[in-house]
């Protein structure tokens, strides 16, 4: 099936150059341009496309604001296109607080090592985050739009869709070896932790700050945060998680101690460990490795973890594309400790939950807005 998208953007230029990158791929079809956020609108409600993608700076209505009456009107799939600084990244966040699933930088050298790479990511983004368009119509609907936008939601939930559908019964995977929890309540399974560690990707800004900010400001354990961001991008976005949650949430720094309540954000562009359990310090590396394509990595992080707590970690992956936290999973899985996933529903893009549900690894399966309590209540808190 086609996706059909609307390209927004008051480039003309830019406006043609993604419309040529999205037109080469058979299953992508651009339906429309707007040259401004006030067109896009009426263009959306018109046209009805799968996905958006949206400029930030525009004339007559910007970006930002775009989204919010877009998802206000006629919830719609849309990835922003971002510029690599400061000021940029935080405009992205505000994008994302209005209801846009994903972002992308503007410049596409700054995302992929060569032009033919950076054309099959954005072709993929796209295709990704069209997956999301039913759900979100059909969500509305039910709804009849009764439901308050992002921009307008309490401190709690600033980041969450209009859209968001409502929580499901919880779930686990089949082919998961434990047993089955109770559709309408986590119970503490005994064991006893010493770290939360969470990986996530495309939709993980809008889940993480869904967990983290409904955790109490007495959290019993350290947490640490890999979601895969440009470098400009995480010292902003840990800032920001950092105003609204209980917690305390910061950019990970080489030699942070582990403290309880505090959250580690991995920083753009680095790999973050843990040294081991004795010192329970935060390494953070810069590793050239052409086989490594995350930089931070959740494999990476989870291995560290593995190693460092044995059986004492809870690891959670959240909503994103690809399979990166699977090996890592494995890996913590073998030493004792806790893995759970995302469910599908609920995703932005079912991709790794989904690898670590099909490898088996999944101990549990649940809707976004069910894991701060699971946790909580694992964790031994609640």
């Amino acid at each position: 099936m086609t996706v059909k998208v609307l390209v927004v953007d008051d480039s003309s230029f830019f406006r043609r150059r993604v419309s040529e990158i999205l037109n080469a791929e058979p299953t992508l079809e651009v339906i429309g341009a707007a040259k401004d956020g006030r067109e896009a609108i009426n263009m959306v409600i018109k046209l009805k496309p799968d996905v958006v993608t949206m400029d930030v700076e525009m004339p007559v209505l910007d970006g930002i604001s775009a989204v919010r009456e877009i998802m206000q009107k006629c919830p719609t799939p849309i990835l922003m296109f971002s510029s690599l600084t400061h000021e940029g990244a935080k405009a992205t966040l505000d994008a994302l607080d209005a209801g846009a699933l994903d972002f992308i930088p503007k410049k596409f050298e700054d995302i992929a090592k060569n032009r033919d790479e950076a054309i099959k990511l954005l072709q993929q983004r796209v295709k990704a985050i069209a997956r999301r368009r039913f759900l979100m119509r059909r969500s509305s609907v039910s709804s009849n739009t009764s439901t308050q936008t992002p921009a307008t939601s309490a401190r709690s939930s600033k980041f969450t869709s209009a859209t968001r559908p409502s929580t499901r019964s919880i779930t686990r995977n089949e082919a998961s070896v434990a047993p089955a929890a109770p559709a309408t309540v986590v119970k503490r399974s005994g064991k006893s932790y010493r770290i939360v560690v969470i990986g996530t990707s495309t939709g993980g800004p809008v889940a993480l700050q869904k967990v983290l900010t409904e955790l109490p400001a007495n959290f019993p354990h350290p947490i640490l945060l890999i979601q895969h961001m440009p470098s400009t991008f995480t010292a902003a976005f840990a800032a920001r998680l950092d105003s609204l949650c209980k917690i305390s949430v910061k950019e990970a720094a080489d030699g942070d101690q582990l403290h309880p309540g505090c959250a580690y954000l991995a920083p753009g562009g680095k790999q973050m460990i843990v040294e081991n359990h004795s010192n329970n310090r935060i390494r953070i590396m810069d590793v050239d490795d052409p086989k490594i394509n995350y930089k931070p990595c959740v494999d990476i992080t989870f291995a560290s973890v593995a190693k460092a707590f044995s059986d004492k970690a809870l690891a959670i992956v959240l909503t994103g594309m690809g399979a990166d936290g699977r090996d890592g999973a494995r890996m913590l899985r073998e030493y004792g400790s806790t893995v759970w996933a995302q469910d599908e529903q609920t995703c932005v893009v079912y991709g790794m939950p989904q690898a670590i549900a099909k490898a088996g690894l999944a101990q549990l399966q649940l809707p976004i807005d069910r894991f701060a309590q699971a946790i909580v209540t694992e964790a031994g808190h609640g």
